[in-house]
């Protein structure tokens, strides 16, 4: 069972009445074919997520298949949310992820309702914007919930399956109670006026009154009449909203780094960060990062969510003041830039051990002064492919804010390292925003090699989401641009790559003929070159698309020496998949005797890779074959095994 809510606050008062609405409305709930929605309204800061949680943890017993949670802001860019990407997120949770994926809104929608059918679950939506965003999320039960947060009602939510409780900011009574609970402080009793003073500056917001009890102990000696004529003096000066001087306070009491990270975070690609993250923006070293983040999340100015940190939405403006007043544009384009080349730095080192060598252009990056690289676990390729899928949305982010600095080169190189992560973990829709902004850059780096590259992957996105014209133009233009370059040996690889990209694509439309046409084309080029890889791939692709049009006999000699060739190169996966596939066709020549070991060579394989796809794939035609040879047992341990995996997958 998944659950996904972090540990409870410390410290929490008051919505005593919005919980024992949310609890009846939960008890009287019938259980249509539609889940009920709590939908949780409020100012930034009043605690609708910290509220949220609450009832989640409050409810969890009665909703026993697991805990959702979904955070809509981590997915917004350009304030638009894909709907596409959050379905993928919440699927993940329900153990559905890579390739099991389907990939375009529609079939992720089914799978999504498939997975959520009849199931007691709880779907915690934070920071929707619009009932638009929210709707698509809701799981196929009547016996599930949904928690919905946001900054406004949501009018558009069905009435009858919605319960609205907004949240007002706390009374008096209840700041003051929450107050006490995070600094006990004899001021609070010997100086009622000014408490009085500092709740009216927090605005009955918890998030303010957590920052000003921060403050209230880092300054135990103080009057409190003092500290706040300073906070009101201040107000009267710049005409700031009343709470932002109990933030300015926080923050004046931070040491150096501490502030300088604060000013930096909102400059972050992502919606949170680690400790390495930190050290990325700050810039002198993991121990200064780390010390940063302890002030900050002491000084409540960070919200802490297990190895991540993120800047809570309140403090998001004020943080940007603070950088335009107290920093300067150096400081800030020097940060986004570090954090950049950072980011570069370590999807290239990712992407070399998830994938091993392979064609790319881009020169490895430097280790970024200051910046110490990440922790890649054991060094595996399952711990660069976890380390990826954590990052993406900062990857992506870094990939637009590289853009947006003009730094062409670095944006384009992004994606070239983000390619093998995206083959295994399809997150179409930032990748598609991600590739068309590595074409442009390519494009405005001046850079004619990058630009046939960004323009053949970003063709593959393309046709995976179904816009195969869209693919087609872009590989038009691929091909365009690869006949203006030299005859260096990489050149003539990548132009090569442009005629493979283009056999796939008319293999995915199911033109065999002409997917045979390239392949061959592509691989007497790379043969022309001596580039082995090329030619093994060629081949192996080349034995697909004879086998589709019934060319056995070729097919088979073509996929006989792709598994040779791949094993004396240790390419472990290709190998299995050439076997693979000439199992089929063995089959398919009435030899099945010969297709067994194949099949059970591509099956061992595919379990020491960990790819349950390729197995559930590989056991279906044992099965297939035992049932072929009269081995009806057989043939049914093997259906089984691959329907428990396909079972867990929700495929």
């Amino acid at each position: 069972m998944v659950y996904q809510v972090p540990p409870e606050t410390a410290h929490f008062v008051d919505r005593e009445d919005e919980q024992a609405l949310a609890f009846r409305a939960v008890a009287e709930w019938k259980g249509t074919a539609r889940p009920l929605c709590l939908a949780l309204s409020g100012l930034g800061g009043t605690g609708k997520t910290e509220l949220a949680y609450r009832l989640a943890r409050g409810l969890r017993e009665r909703y026993p298949d697991g805990v959702l949670h979904v955070d809509l802001d981590d997915l917004r860019r350009g304030g638009v949310i894909e709907v596409t990407d959050a379905l993928g997120q919440l699927l993940g949770a329900l153990d559905i992820e890579g390739r099991w994926l389907d990939q375009t809104l529609r079939d992720r929608s089914r799978q999504y309702w498939d997975r959520t059918d009849g199931r007691r679950l709880i779907v915690l939506i934070d920071n929707a914007r619009t009932a638009a965003e929210v709707v698509p999320l809701l799981p196929a039960s009547g016996e599930s919930l949904v928690i919905v947060a946001s900054h406004g009602p949501l009018p558009d939510l069905e009435s009858g399956s919605a319960v609205e409780l907004p949240l007002e900011p706390l009374g008096d009574r209840d700041a003051t109670e929450l107050l006490r609970l995070i600094v006990d402080d004899p001021r609070l009793a010997k100086e009622p006026e000014a408490v009085g003073g500092l709740l009216r500056l927090c605005s009955g917001l918890p998030a303010a009154l957590r920052v000003a009890g921060q403050w209230m102990r880092r300054h135990r000696r103080r009057p409190l009449a003092r500290l706040l004529a300073e906070l009101e003096d201040e107000l009267t000066d710049k005409g700031l909203p009343m709470v932002e001087a109990v933030w300015d306070a926080a923050y004046r009491s931070l040491d150096e780094n501490a502030a300088l990270l604060y000013r930096l975070v909102p400059l972050h690609p992502g919606g949170s960060l680690t400790g390495e993250g930190a050290a990325a923006l700050l810039g002198r070293g993991r121990d200064a990062a780390d010390d940063a983040l302890d002030a900050l999340e002491t000084a409540g100015l960070l919200d802490p969510r297990g190895e991540r940190t993120r800047l809570p939405d309140l403090l998001r403006g004020h943080a940007e003041r603070r950088s335009r007043e107290d920093g300067d544009e150096a400081e800030r384009r020097a940060a986004a830039t570090r954090v950049v080349r950072w980011y570069l730095r370590q999807a290239q080192r990712a992407d070399v051990l998830a994938a091993g060598e392979r064609l790319t252009l881009a020169a490895r990056a430097e280790p970024v002064e200051g910046a110490p690289d990440a922790s890649l676990g054991e060094g595996t390729p399952a711990d660069a492919y976890r380390w990826l899928e954590a990052e993406r949305h900062a990857l992506h982010g870094a990939v637009a804010q590289a853009a947006r600095l003009e730094l062409y080169d670095e944006a384009w190189a992004l994606c070239e390292a983000l390619w093998t992560h995206f083959l295994d973990h399809p997150h179409h829709a930032d990748t598609a925003d991600s590739f068309t902004l590595g074409v442009q850059a390519a494009q405005r780096a001046e850079h004619p090699p990058a630009l046939v590259r960004m323009r053949s992957q970003l063709a593959r996105v393309r046709w995976e989401q179904g816009e195969f014209d869209a693919a087609a133009e872009e590989l038009t233009l691929a091909q365009a641009a690869a006949e203006l370059l030299d005859g260096s040996t990489v050149h003539r690889k990548l132009a090569a790559s442009v005629v493979e990209f283009r056999g796939t694509l008319h293999g995915r439309r199911g033109d065999w003929q002409s997917a045979a046409a390239d392949f061959a084309e592509a691989r007497k080029a790379h043969r022309a070159i001596d580039n082995a890889y090329g030619v093994l791939l060629g081949t192996y692709r080349l034995g697909e698309a004879l086998a589709a049009l019934g060319e056995l006999e070729r097919a088979e000699e073509l996929l006989t020496q792709a598994c040779r060739t791949a094993r004396e190169l240790r390419r472990e996966r290709i190998a299995s998949r050439a076997a693979f596939a000439l199992g089929g066709v063995l089959r398919r020549r009435g030899r099945p005797a010969e297709a067994a070991p194949l099949y059970a060579s591509a099956l061992a394989a595919a379990r020491a890779r960990g790819a349950d796809f390729d197995e559930a794939r590989v056991l279906h035609a044992l099965a297939d074959l035992a049932e072929e040879r009269g081995e009806h047992e057989e043939s049914a341990r093997h259906r089984a095994a691959a329907k428990t995996i396909e079972q867990r997958r929700g495929a």
